[in-house]
């Protein structure tokens, strides 16, 4: 995930099914191409600015594991890097309501000791090292079973106000992806209190869906 997370907010229409094409709007947001940048299935853990803990399937059914090395099917470990990234970026992001504008800036150190391969689970267990105005620090380990499989340090920078006004993502969007990756599911405040969905996001998410801003969401979508 790069951005708020740069790759991480694969956008979609508003039902979360019809991928849109990769454009540039006329409202100066950024789409992208129709493909899932989905590289985590789904958070289990998820404490606001501290950490979270995210899963991904590999399977055979995956087209980056078909011809990478032929006749070894192996999760490329540059998709790993982006699981760490965009489970990493979600979680640095989300401790400012999404109003930041975050890009992955540097992988500091990283260092696999076995390959995923399909059947295997990654257990991506990431935590918040320095968050400051300017971006993060953010440290992750990935387990398969018991085995620590890779270790990561990644650094996240906000940009400045010469991108005000650009949203890297749809908004509405970007709130499918997150509903998806279940992180108002198990988002937790450090005193325990459920995270809550920023407003800008549900206004979005009700305009797109053709309801006013601050109108109530069907059942399911609060």
């Amino acid at each position: 995930m790069r951005t708020e997370s740069g790759r991480a907010g694969i956008q979609q229409s508003a039902d979360c099914e019809r991928p849109v094409s990769l454009r540039g709007d006329q409202d100066g947001s950024i789409g992208v191409a129709s493909v899932r940048w989905f590289w985590i299935d789904r958070f289990v853990e998820f404490e606001s600015g501290r950490r979270a803990t995210a899963l991904k399937a590999v399977t055979n059914t995956e087209e980056q594991l078909e011809g990478y090395l032929a006749g070894f099917p192996v999760m490329p470990a540059s998709l790993i890097i982006e699981g760490f990234a965009q489970a990493g970026g979600l979680l640095v992001g989300e401790r400012g309501g999404f109003q930041e504008r975050i890009v992955l800036a540097k992988v500091s150190r990283c260092r696999f000791h076995f390959e995923a391969r399909p059947g295997d689970v990654l257990r991506y267990e990431i935590s918040v090292q320095d968050i400051q105005s300017m971006g993060a620090i953010v440290h992750g380990t990935s387990y398969i079973g018991d085995r620590v499989q890779g270790e990561i340090e990644l650094v996240f920078a906000h940009l400045d106000n010469r991108f005000a006004g650009v949203d890297l993502f749809h908004p509405d969007g970007f709130l499918c992806m997150l509903r998806l990756f279940g992180v108002y599911d198990v988002g937790r405040k450090p005193d325990g209190s459920p995270i809550e969905v920023p407003q800008h996001l549900l206004d979005a998410e009700a305009k797109a869906n053709g309801r006013q801003p601050g109108a109530a969401a069907p059942s399911g979508q609060s």
